[in-house]
């Protein structure tokens, strides 16, 4: 339930053109009636057909001092994509790489990348596969066939969007 959470809102985040770039657990909250809210959009770009919306910045979900560019890597280390982690262009697949990671976590207990500098997380995110034995046995195979297409290095591989992730944990 609170994966399928996550994906809706991720979903609707992703059909107004918004790419969060920093989903991690800590922001994902959920209510003592076990609804799930994902926060914190503070480092979000718009992306798509809301981009060029009006030009008001009283419209869009993040006023940053100068902006972003290429070439700077905004994110939490251990959740970031390959592609946000090296500084390359990202989109809504940089938050289903996020998602895996959040998913991976909740499972095994632990993070699908870590170490012990942030220099050490990037190069395992850009090089290494997360130990997927260290999921419990009794994971269902979806979920693990999941996790693989989330966590796919090659975003032309990985899922195009969270409605795909939804959907596959509802089937």
């Amino acid at each position: 339930s609170i994966a399928r959470q996550i994906a809706e809102a991720l979903e609707v985040a992703h059909d107004n053109g918004i790419v969060h770039r920093d989903l991690k657990p800590a922001n994902v909250k959920v209510t003592d009636d076990l609804r799930v809210k994902v926060l914190d959009f503070g480092l979000a770009k718009v992306d798509g057909p809301q981009s060029a919306a009006t030009g008001d910045p009283a419209h869009s979900p993040t006023v940053t001092s100068g902006g972003t560019r290429a070439g700077v890597i905004l994110g939490t280390a251990p959740y970031m994509s390959p592609e946000q982690a090296r500084a390359k262009p990202i989109d809504k697949r940089t938050d289903i790489w996020a998602l895996g990671c959040v998913l991976y976590e909740c499972l095994a207990g632990r993070r699908a990348f870590d170490g012990d500098s942030t220099t050490d997380v990037l190069a395992q995110i850009v090089t290494r596969q997360p130990d997927f034995d260290a999921l419990p046995r009794t994971t269902p195979g979806f979920l693990v066939r999941l996790l693989h297409r989330c966590l796919e290095k090659d975003p032309r591989r990985r899922l195009r969007d969270a409605g795909e992730v939804r959907v596959a944990i509802e089937a």
